[in-house]
């Protein structure tokens, strides 16, 4: 029922990369080129984004045309691994920075609120949440309710 998967490449982690080319039903239906994965040791839906490699990834989802090499894969792991330990030197550096001009008076250290509700909560900056009007529908008569703390003689 048409042609044959063919294996394009494993990875490092022994995950198979198949395609089907693209052929003709007997219908004359045209059907396009599939991209597929065979996992190893894993169910399909236990597999999250990042557990194949990038460059299979882009592969399967036809982001380029050519399958990826194994040193293609690994130069491109290096050279993020590089930049993930530059970015924790550039990181610790500027912490180091910002403490000593801190220290130094050159900068005000940040505020820290403690956020204990949102403004529009009933109950917002209390501990309890006030006790607000109820009604049972048939007893509710309209304007017979009065906000707490308020009086009928006092205007504001």
């Amino acid at each position: 029922l048409g042609p044959e998967k063919e294996l394009v490449g494993t990875d490092q982690f022994g995950n198979k990369y198949y395609r089907v080319p693209k052929h003709e039903t007997r219908a004359g239906q045209i059907i396009p080129e599939r991209r597929f994965v065979e996992t190893i040791n894993r169910q399909a839906y236990q597999y999250e984004m990042g557990d194949f490699p990038t460059e299979w990834e882009a592969w399967i989802r036809k982001k380029r045309n050519d399958p990826p090499t194994i040193e293609e894969i690994l130069k491109n792991e290096n050279y993020r691994e590089e930049m993930k330990q530059k970015i924790k030197e550039v990181s610790e550096k500027d912490k180091l920075l910002q403490a000593k001009e801190y220290k130094e008076g050159l900068v005000a250290e940040p505020v820290h609120t403690q956020v204990k509700g949102h403004a529009s909560a009933p109950y917002y900056g209390k501990k309890e949440p006030s006790q607000d009007p109820t009604s049972t529908a048939s007893t509710f008569q309209p304007g017979s309710w009065m906000p707490p703390g308020r009086g009928s003689g006092q205007n504001k």
